[in-house]
């Protein structure tokens, strides 16, 4: 797996903020992967992330601020080896999109932390910074998760 792709409702909370998290797990890792992140709707292209997303990511010492928003494109499908979706909503809609002959892995996130018990990774929008909190804490056990398939894959 050479290239992730993220994905969210909006790309301004979830999918940026899982970007930044598995960016730092693979640096930390000296795995060289190309990652990004998208939206399912452009309701937001071009804004950078909730304030509240960089807040909780500063504290983790990551910086997301100059992440923008983005609609994932056809393209996508054909650019990266996988796609990891935060939640089934936004998994079903790339499921209707994607390219019959795409070979790119689709997936929940939280599929590669199956352990952990929750299936799909909540939108935080709407509620307060403890959803932003959640969110992260979530995905840094999905980002380890990744790093170990990584590691067995490479050797």
């Amino acid at each position: 797996m050479e290239s992730i792709l993220f994905v969210c409702l909006g790309n301004i909370c979830r999918s940026p903020t899982a970007k930044a998290v598995f960016d730092w797990k693979l640096r930390r890792a000296e795995l060289a992967v190309e990652t990004d992140s998208a939206g399912t709707t452009a309701y937001h292209v071009g804004s950078p992330p909730d304030p509240r997303a960089q807040r909780i990511a500063r504290q983790w010492g990551l910086d997301i601020s100059t992440e923008r928003a983005r609609v994932v494109i056809p393209e996508d499908f054909s650019r990266f080896d996988a796609i990891f979706v935060m939640d089934r909503s936004n998994l079903e809609d790339l499921r209707a999109r994607r390219p019959a002959d795409s070979s790119t892995r689709l997936d929940l996130v939280m599929s590669l932390a199956p352990d952990y018990g929750i299936e799909e990774v909540p939108d935080p929008y709407y509620g307060g910074v403890d959803g932003f909190q959640r969110v992260i804490d979530m995905l840094e056990v999905a980002a380890d998760r990744l790093v170990e398939e990584l590691r067995t894959a490479r050797q």
